[in-house]
């Protein structure tokens, strides 16, 4: 059901959509969507990017006219996201595009808004409340996946650390879990560090220093995002690297195709998070609100991004084009996470939207595949009284070394 203030909004766009993907509001309408983008942990270059780019998709034609856009960063207690969300619904939104802190405690307050007609959008992180979208690739294995690369690249063998991500997050929990039920099947593999770092390079780098203090004779790393601060803590101490794996930052795939950090011992695949999660979900919540779509699924599953070191290969544009998929380190920051970008879901964006959340000069809003994938179910994760797949630990990306 759509927020009450958006009726006339709805009614007028819907004369002007016959025969087009997506028309111009009337000229005398002054009635915009109410959208609100509510983040909770914002400390790292994942979640500016994330929500950047839905900026720059607000700012871009036509969405630049139909929507007014309002960003409220509520921080890592989920009661102050509690308190985020019923301002915005109490201010009459007509949808919430955000990334929850917690997967249930924000239920109650979500069941509330959408009897009360708001559009929830979750990205990335998900929440189990079943009035809300979630678009998120949580359930595409990352965590099983690139815990198997590591498994291989070791030969089924050696001491780790396990870099987790924000403490109590669905996100985190669910590829932690992931990646112990490939870890567990190895006797030779020993978790001998394992801690937060709030998908953040410094923080990152911080933790596995501490943790090289104890453990200095480390063999591998299996990482959330922040995974290059794990090698710069390893330069640190001296000019030897170990097998990682992790996410997408423009530095962490460098690295993996730079001849002279393969020779100190790197190897791994980048994976992982991408924030074009968040674009891809408010493009989704407009189709809806503008009745584009009809979207029968609740929990949308977005593709696990899989670059191997091999596989990298460095753009010469401001966009992901030509299968390329990481940028010259004089663009971009090490810590620019890579798959912001998509060439399908989000065609509209560049490197600045990303950096700076402004929209591509000329530029508008092109429609998106019709085709949604539905995400498995995962108990207190996205659905609640679920049962999960048989085979919910499923390797899709990689085959597995011979257990031990």
């Amino acid at each position: 059901m759509l927020n009450k203030t958006m009726k006339t909004t709805l009614a007028a766009m819907s004369l002007l959509a016959a025969g087009t993907m997506l028309a111009q509001p009337a000229a005398a309408q002054d009635e915009k969507f109410k959208i609100y983008l509510s983040l909770s942990y914002s400390g790292n270059a994942w979640q500016s990017e994330a929500a950047n780019i839905v900026k720059a998709l607000a700012a871009t034609a036509p969405y630049k006219d139909m929507v007014e856009l309002k960003e409220v960063i509520s921080g890592t207690d989920p009661q102050a996201q509690i308190s985020a969300y019923e301002s915005m619904i109490d201010d009459g939104a007509a949808g919430i595009i955000s990334f929850p802190i917690s997967s249930t405690a924000l239920n109650r307050t979500i069941k509330r808004g959408c009897d009360e007609g708001v559009l929830f959008f979750m990205y990335d992180a998900t929440v189990t409340e079943k009035c809300a979208y979630n678009v998120s690739y949580v359930t595409a294995g990352f965590g099983e996946n690139s815990a198997q690369a590591l498994v291989n690249a070791l030969g089924g063998k050696g001491n780790i650390f396990l870099s987790r991500g924000v403490p109590g997050n669905s996100v985190d929990k669910r590829h932690t879990d992931g990646a112990l039920s490939v870890f567990d099947k190895y006797p030779g593999i020993k978790v001998v560090a394992e801690y937060y770092s709030y998908w953040d390079d410094r923080t990152t780098q911080q933790e596995t220093a501490k943790a090289l203090g104890a453990h200095p004779d480390v063999d591998g790393i299996w990482a959330q995002a922040g995974e290059y601060g794990a090698i710069q803590a390893l330069l640190d101490k001296g000019d030897k690297l170990v097998p990682i794996t992790g996410e997408n930052s423009n530095g962490f795939r460098l690295a993996l195709a730079n001849p002279e950090m393969q020779a100190k011992g790197l190897k791994g695949v980048s994976a992982g998070s991408p924030p074009a999660t968040s674009g891809y979900a408010f493009k989704l919540m407009m189709e809806i609100l503008t009745k584009k779509r009809d979207l029968k699924a609740m929990n949308i599953e977005y593709p696990l991004p899989w670059v191997p070191a091999d596989k990298v290969k460095v753009c010469t544009g401001d966009k992901f084009e030509d299968g390329c998929n990481a940028f010259p380190e004089s663009k971009v920051p090490s810590s620019f996470v890579t798959e912001v970008l998509d060439p399908i879901m989000l065609p509209e964006l560049s490197i600045q939207s990303a950096l700076n959340g402004t929209p591509v000069d000329g530029a508008t809003i092109q429609p998106l595949p019709e085709e949604v994938k539905e995400a498995a179910n995962a108990p207190g994760i996205n659905c609640d009284k679920c049962e999960p797949p048989a085979e919910i630990y499923k390797l899709s990306k990689i085959e597995p070394a011979p257990a031990n």
